[in-house]
């Protein structure tokens, strides 16, 4: 989650099977990165931002029939650098990309969207922001 300096939420807008669906950027690990080094990756090739990674929120374990198991980690962190702008997927071709927006988005905005991935951003994203919620460093790389 990477927040501006009104407390909007950097969110990108993804087209699948007909669908639009908001979520915060992201995408899987290469080998020899770590989590964290990914998502500064993914957020860059995503939306032309910086960022800077300030701590782990969650750790998700996704088990589904579709997709099978998967873990998918959720970090806080801010904006050091770049100017944001719609990227591109390094999986897919130029007449295949998916991303279709790159915006902060308040918390009103993504409320009142139809398709949020995952669902409980609306909901347990608010609380997570604040300082109060975790204090520890949770992710250490060893």
């Amino acid at each position: 989650m990477i927040p501006d300096e009104e407390g909007k939420i950097l969110m990108v807008k993804q087209s699948h099977e007909g669908n639009e669906i908001w979520m915060v950027p992201g995408g899987g690990i290469e080998a020899g990165e770590n989590a964290a080094e990914a998502a500064i990756r993914e957020v860059f090739e995503e939306t032309g931002l910086e960022i800077r990674v300030s701590r782990l929120l969650w750790h998700v374990e996704e088990v589904s029939e579709n997709r099978g198991q998967r873990f998918v980690n959720f970090f806080l962190a801010e904006k050091v650098g770049g100017s944001l702008g719609l990227g591109a997927d390094p999986e897919f071709d130029k007449d295949h990309q998916v991303l279709r927006e790159a915006r902060f988005l308040s918390k009103k905005e993504i409320l009142g969207l139809e398709r949020v991935y995952p669902e409980y951003l609306k909901t347990e994203l608010w609380d997570a922001l604040e300082p109060k919620y975790y204090r520890n460093e949770v992710f250490k790389i060893r």
